[in-house]
């Protein structure tokens, strides 16, 4: 597997070369030389195949040998070891619960393959590997457990004071080990120019062996491809073959993973990216204006994000042809209002618990209902975190109805260690320079 960067097409590295330096120093983003398109036999007939017997398949699919299939195999069988059920909500309304993972979010995928992609790399006696990663709520908690005691790699999550929930904190701030917290006096997406700077610093790159942890890094992407394929799957087995995906979306590291798959050959009909109030996007593909903007801070926390970093690779994999794009992509955006009104109507109906996350995908499912009535595809809309993790943003009735897993109940009581820092990038090369 070769790949590229979106600032340089004519770039070639490796995957392993991608996966530790995680940005060009174009200050790209990588992407597959070649997107190649698995079996039309194993694409008819996913839904006979597990969960880690489909992500071999697709892992081994795009890596093109880069890892032996043994090798690939056992690091699928370890990271991929939980379920991402298909829950049917209503008529043609599909939820795929992707919050069973040990951090209760989607990133589990993606954290939990990497950190062994990176440990399967990493050869004895090279320098210690020093990860980086921003958070705007869930990314930290899964990259802090997929690389809690992995030997010769530090970790360091930067995350903003104060815009995370208290659980996201927990899971951020308690671990210990080799794992750093650092909260930043900001928004996600200071955190997230810090590490992008980082990466590029003279100074820094001498110093450490710096990569990232956010969806940024390519091997973050290669795994959230799988649980669509195994939607895919799991519709199957209902007799259903035509599908549309709505998709939470903050930096677009999810719904560029969908697009992925798409390019793989899952037959998509169409994706659905659902936002909050940070609409960049939204605005973009209904006016042609791509305009970055502060991040604003709302109930759906982790899709807090002004300039979403993967935008870039969608629009690559478009070849930059926004009416290309529009044939494949719609999107709605809500506000917190909205939003606490859908978990009401939701569990009012169906005793149905959603994060705030979750509850906008299902906004935007109903709305593209609504705007194309008569069309028989079923919508998938994802669950990207277990609704434990927001209790400040639900009723006392439904906080009490909420099914809190151990691991949870194990974070109360423990010690946050997080070191403070501001916005700038001189004081945060300082303390990493120092530590």
């Amino acid at each position: 597997m070769q790949l590229y960067s979106t600032n340089n097409k004519d770039l070639r590295v490796s995957f392993k070369e991608a996966v530790f330096n995680s940005l060009p120093a174009d200050k790209g983003l990588y992407m597959p030389e070649s997107i190649p398109e698995l079996d039309p036999d194993f694409l008819r007939n996913l839904h006979t195949f597990s969960l880690p017997e489909i992500a071999f398949n697709v892992a081994r699919n795009i890596l093109n040998g880069d890892i032996p299939d043994s090798d690939l195999k056992k690091i699928i069988d370890d990271a991929i070891n939980f379920d991402a059920p298909l829950v049917k909500l209503e008529k043609q309304v599909h939820v795929l619960e992707l919050f069973h993972g040990p951090s209760l979010a989607f990133k589990d995928f993606g954290a939990r393959f990497m950190s062994r992609v990176m440990s399967y790399f990493l050869e004895a006696g090279e320098k210690e590997l020093n990860v980086l990663v921003a958070t705007s709520g869930d990314t930290g908690g899964a990259v802090a457990l997929g690389f809690l005691g992995v030997p010769n790699t530090t970790v360091t999550i930067l995350y903003p004071k104060g815009k995370v929930s208290p659980i996201q904190e927990l899971q951020l701030t308690t671990n210990g080990q080799n794992i750093r917290a650092v909260e930043i006096e900001g928004t996600f997406d200071d955190c997230q120019a810090l590490v992008k700077q980082a990466f590029i610093d003279p100074d820094l790159k001498a110093r450490f062996r710096l990569t990232s942890a956010n969806s940024i890094n390519i091997s973050r992407l290669i795994p959230q491809t799988f649980y669509y394929f195994n939607a895919y799957a799991q519709l199957q087995r209902l007799g259903k073959h035509e599908v549309i995906f709505a998709v939470p979306s903050g930096n677009f590291g999810n719904i560029g993973a969908g697009f992925l798959a798409w390019k793989m050959g899952l037959p998509v009909r169409k994706f659905i990216a659902a936002t909050n109030i940070n609409d960049t996007v939204p605005v973009f593909l209904s006016s042609g204006v791509y305009q970055a903007k502060p991040s604003v801070q709302t109930f759906s926390n982790a899709m807090d994000v002004g300039d979403p970093s993967n935008w870039v690779r969608i629009m690559d994999l478009f070849k930059g042809d926004r009416s290309a794009l529009k044939r494949f992509l719609t999107s709605y955006t809500f506000t917190d209002s909205e939003t606490l009104n859908a978990i009401k109507e939701v569990f009012d109906k169906h005793q149905y618990i959603m994060c705030p996350h979750t509850a906008i995908a299902w906004l935007a499912s109903k709305q593209w209902l609504n705007d194309n009535p008569g069309k028989n595809s079923d919508i998938i809309f994802l669950s990207t975190a277990h609704p434990c993790k927001f209790p400040d943003i639900f009723s006392e009735d439904l906080v009490a109805k909420i099914d809190v897993p151990s691991q949870v109940k194990e974070l109360e009581g423990r010690a946050k260690f997080a070191v403070s820092l501001g916005k700038d990038f001189a004081g945060f090369k300082q303390y990493l320079l120092g530590s």
